[in-house]
């Protein structure tokens, strides 16, 4: 998986959002009978793994930009729960799908995770 993410270094994610790349589940059914592409898709909540997280929510400033404050202060914002290489189970009716190089992915407001599943040693060698 890190692969992934070292090809994807020059995609930055906006706000509460999430970049998800969608597990690849069975498509043969526990009788035996296989299903065709599409029919996952359609279900209305779906399996991923994110990949890239935006900054989180953005806090209102109190109004006042003075000269002398860093670009740091300048802008805050609440962190997402979520974090790269947790498993998440979101609704797909809120998700935007994207293909970059030829890969699916799916754009997920933090709004629209249901579960997370975190490996804390998936990125470890």
């Amino acid at each position: 998986m890190l692969s992934v993410i070292d090809e994807l270094k020059n995609i930055i994610i906006i706000g509460d959002r999430v970049l998800i790349q969608p597990k690849s589940d069975q498509e043969q059914t526990k009788s035996g009978l296989y299903l065709p592409p599409g029919v996952k898709e359609k279900e209305k909540i779906q399996t991923g793994y994110i990949i890239k997280t935006g900054p989180g929510i953005p806090i209102p400033s109190d109004g006042v930009d003075e000269d002398w404050k860093s670009e740091e202060d300048k802008l805050k914002f609440i962190p997402l729960q979520t974090q790269e290489g947790d498993l998440a189970v979101f609704l797909i009716a809120q998700a935007y799908e994207v293909r970059i190089k030829g890969e699916k992915y799916y754009i997920v407001p933090q709004r629209a995770i249901l579960m997370l599943e975190r490996d804390e040693g998936l990125f470890e060698d």
